[in-house]
């Protein structure tokens, strides 16, 4: 059997998992045996490991080409011929990394021990208990075990039998670290893009946010590049995540370029507005999301106005018959006056309601911009939250399996 003392690294990149073990071996030699009475009552004795035959028992599973323990300590050897060898040995052996649900991943890594030279006739192999030995383990803060257990098999070639004995072992990601330091984070990115619509269109800070925050979502994919194996038969959780996001700041990107063209909109760039865009965007969207109520400023007096002045020539003219030559002179004069303050009064009005025109447009930017900033924060949640429950209920169910295990 083996005892498990350190889990050393398990490397997901290149699906490695290293560890320290005792590889506890016991068999019995019979031309080891004395009578202890004829030799001072010494009942055992510690030799070299290279002066008796050991069994060739290797790690198949090995990653470094490294098949053997890393340390020739002595043997125990006792009068009744029992031979008792624990070497300790640095494995790195292979291990299939299932990251989909990473960082609340699990993952089952298994080590697989037997003879490279004997068969079942010449060396057996006998699973002294199916529980591995963690009485001496050290946690090493990254991966807990939730089971390690040990199991004998047979490998058939021809005629000849091989036994080995396997090791399994269950390990739990602790997620705390990732959490901290980039799924926390990651939330935080994406709630930024949903300020965005929060910022005043003439600011030009809205779209410098949204390429920021595109920027660092980049980065932070490149350190989960680092981490995970490339693989292309699954993606892991927070890298749909990160995609997802990214996805999310894309699409705000384009919408805030929108929404500041609808912002910086005229009545000298664009057409007039349709009459179904001032209803929806200027009438009912603002009640729907509870902005301040717009007041309709296309009313233009320009027509009154005409028919004042149309009337006031006519009217004039009828008193210019019963005038003499100089109150016709000074009637001349103050009509001549008053067209001026007609022509400066209209210019003023169209001045003013070219003004208004700007200002509708700039509201229907922040109906669009109310709009989105709702839409894109109710995505942005429920896309959190479809992501992530069904990692977070496997892991929270096999942390309470666990504890219930262990209250038994």
């Amino acid at each position: 059997m083996i005892a498990f003392l350190e889990n050393r690294r398990t490397d997901e990149k290149n699906q490695l998992m290293t560890t320290n073990v005792w590889l506890k071996q016991e068999w019995t030699d019979h031309k080891l045996r004395w009578n202890p009475d004829e030799y001072g009552g010494i009942h055992s004795i510690k030799v070299p490991s290279e002066s008796l035959w050991l069994p060739d028992i290797v790690l198949f599973e090995n990653a470094d080409g490294r098949f053997e323990g890393s340390l020739m300590t002595k043997v125990i050897v006792k009068s009744n011929g029992t031979v008792t060898w624990t070497p300790p040995a640095s494995y790195k052996s292979s291990c299939t990394m299932d990251v989909t649900f990473f960082p609340f991943d699990r993952q089952n890594c298994s080590m697989k021990f037997g003879s490279w030279t004997y068969d079942g006739t010449m060396v057996d192999l006998v699973l002294m208990n199916e529980n591995v030995d963690r009485k001496d383990f050290f946690d090493n803060g990254e991966w807990e075990i939730l089971n390690a257990k040990g199991m004998k098999g047979h490998r058939r070639d021809g005629l000849y039998s091989y036994p080995f004995i396997t090791y399994s072992f269950v390990l739990r990601r602790l997620p705390l670290f990732y959490t901290l330091f980039l799924i926390i984070p990651c939330l935080g990115l994406s709630f930024l893009t949903v300020l965005v619509f929060y910022l005043p269109s003439d600011e030009g800070e809205k779209l410098s946010l949204s390429t920021s925050v595109l920027v660092s979502l980049t980065v932070f994919l490149l350190v989960i590049e680092e981490i995970i194996p490339s693989s292309s038969k699954v993606i892991p959780l927070i890298g749909e995540y990160l995609l997802f996001i990214m996805i999310f700041v894309t699409l705000s990107i384009i919408v805030t370029v929108f929404v500041i063209n609808v912002h910086h909109r005229s009545s000298s760039t664009h057409h007039p507005m349709a009459p179904w865009v001032k209803r929806l965007f200027l009438q009912r969207l603002p009640k729907l999301l509870c902005m301040k109520h717009h007041v309709d400023r296309y009313s233009s007096p320009e027509k009154d106005e005409r028919k004042r002045v149309v009337q006031g020539k006519v009217l004039g003219k009828k008193k210019q018959k019963q005038m003499g030559d100089g109150e016709k002179v000074l009637v001349a004069f103050l009509e001549k006056a008053a067209d001026s303050i007609r022509y400066i009064s209209r210019h003023v009005k169209k001045e003013h309601f070219i003004s208004q025109v700007v200002q509708d447009w700039k509201f229907v930017a922040q109906v669009l911009d109310r709009i989105f900033l709702w839409l894109f924060l109710i995505v942005s949640v429920m896309g959190s939250v479809l992501i992530f429950t069904p990692a977070l209920k496997m892991w929270l169910h096999s942390y309470h399996k666990e504890q219930v295990s262990k209250a038994i």
